[in-house]
């Protein structure tokens, strides 16, 4: 069965939820169905073996489970004599049943179902006469990994949560990345290190802190394979919403990761794999969404552990918590000595300059920037996502740049590289083409300056070149008779008295030498001015649109009168007519 009839038969099983269910509850009845008959399928083979190994185990008084999952060799087992065949022999008793046969898997794969909080479901299609032919409907339907591999039942799954995403605009982005955007994060992270990945026998790690459904594991995890089937990608994340987490942890179990490795809750506040270091990372973590929940906890590890901690560079405002995540994912980074880390993480246009010098952000930017952490910046199109038509930027960061990008950043601006999506969902309105993907992708990877019809599309600077110094340009208090008013006391006494109204602020790059600059930009217009330096602070802002900036020179003054006389003439001729 192709992937398009397998999709579309599990769909239909909507024909017998329409009326009972609004379409935007179909998805609490068809995942977890979909996700109990692949299981079924993969554990029918060694159904017998291991309830017999179940009951030895038991009557030797020993814990059966590391001899259930050598009998399955999948990760997982269920040790009732049910499945879902026999649950059909039983008609009036297929609730009870139900609930039996889903209570002998696995701890693991129970915490699934316990996510999707099926045993709702079980009991509103119980009541609308209705499990019977669901269940029925899932059991003619063949999901063995023979029939359907672990690839197609991944694509399967994803088309579902697409489906689902078009029905419910408002959470889909929350927990779907579009596809091509995930394939453009993965080609980015992998393609430095295509040499090392086509080794033989090479194992890497993966991590994703807000993994959704586990879109961009799965997708990195395609990537692997294809350029070398015998590597190894073993998958780690951490998803707060319990739907998507259970979707993910299944996905997991499909393709034979360990789902010990998935972990349920906040990133944040309750970091779900202390201490691992991971060789690659992706993240899309929520747009301007504030951790005033978690803040206590945060401020916390920030005050107790600073650089010891996740959060020692700094702290953003309240209201967004996007650079939370990247310094998480820094936290995660293998240390450069053991081979080090690349990640990827999508942010919205705040963090690039939102907060000045000394704020949380400029901190947090000083210090990825001073560290050499970032390769490259990616501007995207807008509508890109479900649920923002925002412009979004892709961050490479990495802690062992090739020596060619040592000290430098690249920017990208891909915001003209987009095709008009057939059907909008929410509010993405455009897609990238596979061309679009290997164009930004061979940008990134010859880090060179370059052009698209006249205008910049690639820029390459030095980290220092975001760096300023914010300095206070103080004058002095006078009298009414314009008399500068002197300090009669402390270290400062015999010293012209500042004016506050009159003191001003200069920002000045890194670059620049601040003297000359002050004697340069302030003297000539305030010969009384001075700095005090001991309220200098280094700030760093990344402002990606005006380095793509084109000045295009206005139209000549004739032509814009002629155009201008040829609209009151016209409108003089419309007035005519109406009083005629």
């Amino acid at each position: 069965m192709n992937q398009q009839a397998l999709s579309s038969f599990i769909w239909s099983v909507a024909d017998l939820l329409r009326g009972d269910y609004k379409q935007s509850e179909y998805g609490k009845v068809i995942l977890p169905f979909t996700v109990l008959r692949r299981l079924d399928c993969v554990l029918e083979a060694t159904k017998p073996a291991v309830l017999a190994e179940n009951e030895k185990q038991k009557n030797a008084g020993l814990n059966p489970e590391p001899f259930l999952l050598k009998k399955t060799k999948v990760g997982f087992y269920n040790t009732s004599p049910l499945d879902m065949k026999k649950l059909m022999g039983d008609q009036d008793h297929i609730r009870e049943n139900l609930y039996s046969y889903i209570g002998e898997f696995a701890p693991a794969v129970r915490d699934i179902f316990e996510r999707f909080e099926f045993h709702i479901q079980i009991d509103r299609l119980a009541r609308a006469g209705l499990l019977y032919q669901v269940t029925e409907k899932f059991t003619n339907i063949d999901l063995h990994p023979e029939a359907v591999s672990n690839g197609q039942m991944g694509l399967v799954f994803e088309e579902l949560i697409r489906k689902f995403a078009e029905i419910s605009n408002e959470t889909a982005g929350e927990h779907f990345t579009p596809r091509e955007v995930i394939r453009l994060m993965v080609n980015l992270l992998f393609i430095e290190d295509d040499e090392v990945l086509c080794k033989p026998g090479v194992v890497r790690t993966i991590y994703d802190p807000t993994a959704g459904t586990g879109g961009m594991l799965s997708c990195a995890g395609e990537y692997i394979e294809e350029h070398n089937p015998d590597a190894r990608l073993t998958m780690c994340g951490q998803e707060l919403n319990d739907e998507s987490y259970a979707i993910c942890k299944a996905d997991m179990l499909f393709k034979g990761q360990s789902v010990g490795n998935i972990i349920p809750g906040n990133t944040l506040s309750e970091d779900g794999h202390p201490h691992t270091k991971f060789d690659y990372m992706l993240s899309n973590p929520p747009f301007g969404v504030e951790w005033k929940k978690v803040e206590k906890e945060i401020r916390k590890e920030h005050e107790t552990q600073g650089f010891n901690g996740r959060f020692g560079p700094g702290l953003p405002r309240v209201s967004d918590g996007s650079l939370l995540f990247l310094l998480h994912l820094i936290s995660k980074m293998r240390p450069a000595k053991d081979g080090g880390s690349r990640f990827g993480i999508v942010l919205n246009g705040s963090p690039l300059f939102t907060g000045g010098a000394g704020s949380g952000e400029s901190e947090i930017r000083r210090y990825v920037l001073e560290n050499d952490l970032v390769e490259a910046i990616i501007g995207l199109p807008t509508d890109m996502f479900y649920n923002t038509g925002i412009s979004t930027y892709v961050w490479i960061l990495s802690n062992h740049k090739p020596a060619y990008r040592k000290g430098k950043v690249q920017l990208i601006d891909a915001s003209s590289f987009w095709q008009k999506m057939r059907k909008s969902l929410g509010s993405k309105r455009k897609e990238l083409s596979d061309e679009h993907i290997a164009e930004i992708t061979r940008l990134f990877g010859e880090c060179a300056e370059a052009e698209k019809d006249g205008k910049p599309i690639s820029r390459i600077f030095n980290n220092a070149d975001f760096g300023y110094r914010t300095i206070t340009v103080e004058r002095p208090l006078k009298d009414a008779q314009g008399k500068v008013v002197l300090n009669e006391k402390g270290k400062l006494k015999g010293k012209p008295q500042t004016d506050a109204n009159l003191r001003d602020t200069e920002n000045v790059p890194l670059s620049e030498d601040v003297e000359s600059y002050f004697k340069r930009e302030v003297l000539p217009h305030a010969p009384d001015a001075w700095i005090d330096h001991d309220k200098t602070k280094v700030g760093y802002e990344i402002p990606f649109n005006r380095h793509f900036y084109v000045f295009e020179p206005p139209r000549e003054l004739a032509e814009i009168d002629a155009e201008l006389k040829q609209c009151t003439d016209r409108i003089l001729t419309m007035i005519g007519g109406l009083s005629a």
